[in-house]
């Protein structure tokens, strides 16, 4: 267990201040359960348990279970129970009034949230008991700056041909800041691709797709993700360009090579993905471009699942 990654999330105020404010947003002193899947060191069950809930059960499955007993008997939670397993194999589980669950990573459904949620909705929650977060979107736009494109193809400059590792980089999707210089238009354009609502069941295989009619002659090198997430009314956690800054970052999606656009061109992205406890995370890309009269001039799909050495 590495524990500077939990330091990372203790140290995200922003991340911390969002869903403390959520949970203050629902709890009422002396009367309302909580769960918190994917526990960690037990912050989040700590700012409830301070916020005046009545229970507070916590989920956790890896090693940092066990920091999470010392934290909890060192802060003398004794309304917090911690159950070492992951929420989905739990037998009978309490049922409680609000299940909060921070599993979200850069790409937002790379640690299971969706299976995770769909399963405490169903076995955890109270009739109209409340989920944190709420909801969840995805955006994409294009990003105009060479500079991802030129670190990630410096397979060209060694005097060799290196033309298939350099095809399996960029079948991979890289965590970069990003900043809306570098975006299309200042990420103005940016398209919502994907949106869950974590109150319904919701599928583990996601697909949308995005496109802009460009109004001048612009160089494509690649496209940016990120996501933001309703925790509770009004109340939003974003990893978008621009935002207060996270210990998340944007996901960047590269392409074999620019796309040169013109004007009155439309460039178009395809995004899909299937995420499962099983068989992990698996993403594919496609990018368009099109004429003013809709024809295909160009396409280039790439993988995830060949961006890894066989």
């Amino acid at each position: 267990m590495r524990i500077e990654y939990h330091r990372t999330l203790i140290a995200d105020r922003v991340r911390n201040d969002a869903f403390k404010r959520a949970l203050a947003a629902v709890i009422k002193k002396g009367e309302t359960t909580v769960a918190d899947i994917g526990a960690g060191t037990g912050l989040l069950a700590l700012m409830a348990a301070q916020l005046g809930a009545r229970e507070v059960f916590l989920y956790e499955a890896a090693e940092v279970a066990g920091v999470a007993a010392k934290v909890l008997k060192a802060n003398r939670a004794r309304n917090c129970h911690l159950i070492p397993c992951h929420s989905t194999e739990m037998q009978d589980p309490p049922k409680v009034d609000v299940v909060v669950s921070e599993t979200l990573g850069n790409y937002p459904f790379e640690e299971h949230i969706i299976e995770t949620l769909n399963d405490a909705r169903r076995r955890f929650l109270k009739p109209k008991g409340t989920m944190i977060p709420r909801a969840l979107s995805q955006f994409v736009t294009p990003v105009v700056s060479d500079r991802i494109h030129r670190e990630l193809t410096a397979w060209d400059d060694c005097g060799f041909d290196l033309d298939v590792p350099k095809a399996m980089s960029l079948n991979n999707i890289y965590v970069r800041t990003l900043a809306p210089k570098d975006l299309l238009d200042g990420g103005k354009n940016a398209t919502a691709w994907d949106t869950i609502d974590f109150a319904a069941h919701n599928r583990t295989s996601r697909k949308g797709e995005a496109r802009w009619r460009l109004a001048a002659p612009v160089s494509i090198y690649g496209f940016a993700t990120w996501w933001q997430a309703e925790l509770a009314p009004g109340i939003a956690l974003s990893t978008a360009p621009g935002t207060p800054r996270t210990h998340w970052e944007q996901l960047y999606f590269p392409l074999l090579k620019p796309l040169e656009a013109k004007t009155g061109e439309t460039a178009a992205i395809e995004l899909r993905s299937r995420t499962s406890m099983k068989t992990g995370t698996h993403v594919t890309w496609a990018a368009t471009l099109r004429d003013g009269r809709g024809r295909e001039l160009e396409r280039q799909a790439l993988n995830l699942d060949k961006g890894f050495l066989p």
